[in-house]
């Protein structure tokens, strides 16, 4: 009689929940990990047709991430994204704000504070909103007028900011040293992270969609990433040089740099009237 021989079987997928948990179980950065867990939870219920076509990318490359992970576990043999593609980018959605919209949006009656200090922070700083909505109080310098951050691949660094977030960030606050910076306005009404809620009030830590809903809806479609894009170009009309810019943005790659260091065609008309030599002879 022959040597019995065990038969290898197929391991059942598991719920997509589940496939979801796992592939971020094991993701080392936190930071990583916790707005992939957002782009996947929005994705599994649908692509809203007013979805950010900036959102809609980041949640592709979520899937398209967690889809390598699951067919290295045999639980799917398939490439999810086969039919779907990148939506283009509209120009429109990515370009600087002039100065004059920036001051006028940061100075707008009836903003409510946290979303005012929000949206001045991100453009004093021009760090990532992901980076932003990430700081808790403890990572806070506010009389040196600075944060610890962790950038875009986990590399650790510092944001500073100008008198505008200076003055709104000790209000938000209100004497908390401890917890997310920015929270949600009502208490948590899931399970979180203890990372991601505030113990004193129970608030969670603001997502990022929800900071993109309001300021898209505040602002007729514009996204929070105009204002890090408004920030740079901003910076290389002030002439701010390269090692500068790629300080300020967090960007290691000039290359990287140079779509947001473009200067507007407002400064570009600026530099070409100071060039006149028939204005400077008035």
């Amino acid at each position: 009689m022959g040597a019995v021989q065990r038969i290898e079987t197929e391991r059942p997928a598991p719920a997509l929940k589940d496939a979801i948990e796992g592939f971020l179980a094991r993701m080392p950065n936190p930071n990583t990990a916790r707005a992939y867990s957002t782009a996947l939870r929005a994705l599994a219920e649908r692509f809203g047709s007013r979805t950010p076509v900036t959102t809609v990318n980041a949640r592709l490359n979520a899937l398209a991430s967690a889809g390598d992970w699951w067919r290295d576990q045999g639980w799917i043999t398939d490439d999810p994204l086969r039919r779907l593609k990148r939506r283009p980018v509209d120009p429109g959605r990515t370009r600087s704000l002039d100065r004059a919209e920036v001051g006028e949006l940061l100075s707008r009656k009836g903003i409510a504070l946290r979303e005012r200090t929000l949206w001045c922070l991100l453009y004093e700083s021009a760090a990532r909103t992901s980076e932003v909505l990430e700081l808790d109080a403890e990572d806070l310098d506010l009389r040196n007028r600075r944060a610890r951050v962790r950038r875009k691949g986990g590399a650790a660094d510092v944001i500073v900011w100008r008198t505008g977030t200076a003055r709104l960030l000790p209000r938000l606050l209100a004497g908390r040293r401890t917890g997310p910076v920015f929270t949600t306005a009502r208490r948590a009404r899931v399970e979180l992270p203890p990372a991601d809620i505030d113990a004193g009030s129970g608030k969670a830590r603001l997502s990022y969609r929800r900071a993109a809903e309001l300021f898209e809806a505040a602002t007729g479609g514009r996204t929070l990433h105009q204002l890090r894009h408004s920030a740079l170009t901003h910076a290389a009309e002030d002439g701010a040089n390269t090692s500068t810019l790629l300080a300020f943005s967090g960007h290691t790659s000039v290359a990287s740099l140079a779509r947001y260091a473009r200067v507007s065609p407002e400064a570009l008309a600026r530099w070409q009237a100071g060039r006149d030599p028939a204005a400077r002879r008035r």
